[in-house]
């Protein structure tokens, strides 16, 4: 069998830990800032993880980890 392509903006996008789970960042945090509180910047830097129900999807795209 052939190898399987990562796809590479999937891979630009989420890590999978340890456990296996997988981490993304959050949106909107990148421009038209002057608007947005200080309190909601502070939250847009924290690092999440996708649901549950993406999970299956997110890892055809990677099937090697994302590495």
């Amino acid at each position: 069998m052939s190898k399987l392509k990562t796809n590479k903006s999937a891979a630009k996008r989420f890590r999978i830990t340890a456990k296996g789970k997988i981490k993304r960042q959050r949106a909107f945090g990148n421009h038209i800032l002057t608007k947005k509180t200080a309190k909601r910047m502070r939250h847009l830097k924290k690092i999440t993880y996708i649901n549950t129900a993406d999970h299956k999807q997110i890892m055809t795209l990677l099937p090697y980890g994302g590495r």
